[in-house]
């Protein structure tokens, strides 16, 4: 952010007490650091929320890319057991065509 330095912090402490007063600074001393200790434990709780939202968001972006997978994993699964299928198909084409020739074999006897 900004740097204030020493120098800095006397200048606006001298400031304070010129136009201020010293009998009231010190109740105006305190009240500014009562609200700058508010400003920060308030800046830190927006801060939380934020990070716990944005972990909240990754969580739920997970969950959908795992619904994905899951989604892609059955689209596979049913894809293998139709070429299984296919496949099984294929291999009793021969034997029922086998069949046919034994049967037109015993049927020229």
């Amino acid at each position: 952010m900004f740097e204030v330095g020493f120098s800095e912090i006397c200048m606006v402490a001298l400031v304070a007490l010129l136009v201020i007063g010293p009998e009231k600074l010190p109740k105006v001393a305190r009240m500014a650091g009562f609200w700058i200790a508010k400003s920060k434990r308030m800046l830190a709780s927006v801060k939380q929320e934020i990070s716990e939202e944005f972990q909240a968001e990754e969580l739920r972006q997970s969950l959908k890319n795992q619904t994905g997978i899951n989604e892609f994993q059955k689209i596979l699964d049913d894809t293998s057991n139709d070429l299984r299928g296919i496949k099984d198909s294929i291999n009793q084409k021969p034997e029922a065509s086998s069949l046919t020739q034994n049967i037109e074999q015993d049927e020229r006897r």
